[in-house]
């Protein structure tokens, strides 16, 4: 049976390598990006369909959605890769910390955008997150924005925790209506998505160590794998994978009451009622 699987950050790194290895005959791909070039290239290579949008504004979601939610009647794998480490603090025009708008409020908003749809479609969605969760977060529930304290890899961490946050909850409000949720970390690949970074990180991701990591398609793997195999047979939905395997993210994850309060702060903090 044909599905229609979409993949933000689909325009380089693990996400361009996803699109390339879920590009099944037969099945819709579609590829959203920030970049019109890179994204129209992969979009192209594998025969896919595009749309653009920048996670930094969250009209672009907005947009994004309501053309999705339009064009497809059903999505039966959402896979929500788009993300970052950025640089200094900066506020996007909707008033948030851009780490975390990019990386967690950005694919909160579309998933939500895109519930109804979902639903009907029993949909997959896999969100990328990080081991920079368990290594990075200094999480405050009290300051999301990063307003009172903030480095670019503590809030880059915080926003990796908040994907699997996201993930338990969105896994115990839908999965008995028919959503398989799931988060992941992709190793260490050298990609671009430190392109915003600074400092220490930049240089390690664009210089002599990105020789030593992990290619897009190896990061991709797991993301291939959820998105490809059956939930609640091959993998247990709700959960945080690595190299295909139940893997243990920060302990705050674990903590229910928390991923309800994030999840409320987070519908808040987009304008969802």
């Amino acid at each position: 049976m044909s599905r229609t699987v979409v993949i933000t950050g689909a325009s380089d790194g693990i996400g361009a390598a996803a699109a390339k290895m879920l590009a099944y005959p037969g099945d819709t791909l579609v590829v959203v990006g920030r970049s019109p070039e890179k994204t129209q290239a992969i979009a192209r290579e594998v025969e896919a369909d595009y749309f653009l949008a920048d996670f930094a504004d969250l009209s672009h979601v907005r947009a994004l959605a309501a053309s999705l939610a339009q064009k497809y009647p059903r999505i039966e794998v959402l896979a929500n890769n788009a993300g970052g480490i950025m640089g200094g603090y900066e506020e996007t025009i909707d008033g948030h910390e851009k780490t975390f708008q990019v990386n967690h409020l950005a694919p909160f908003l579309l998933t939500n955008l895109l519930m109804d749809t979902l639903v009907s479609s029993r949909a997959t969605v896999i969100n990328t997150s990080s081991g920079a969760n368990k290594v990075m977060a200094k999480f405050d529930i009290d300051d999301l924005d990063a307003k009172k304290h903030y480095s670019a890899n503590a809030a880059y961490g915080n926003a990796k925790l908040a994907n699997v946050l996201f993930t338990k909850e969105l896994h115990r409000r839908y999965g008995d209506h028919g959503i398989s949720a799931a988060a992941f970390h992709p190793g260490i690949v050298g990609s671009n998505f430190s392109a915003e970074s600074r400092g220490v990180t930049r240089l390690a991701y664009n210089g002599l160590a990105k020789r030593f990591m992990l290619a897009p398609a190896q990061g991709a793997d797991t993301l291939v794998w959820l998105a490809t195999t059956t939930p609640g047979v091959d993998w247990v939905p709700g959960e945080y994978y690595a190299k295909r395997k139940v893997a243990k993210p920060n302990k705050i994850a674990e903590d229910a009451a928390l991923a309800k309060e994030l999840w409320e702060r987070s519908a808040a903090m987009v304008g969802l009622g």
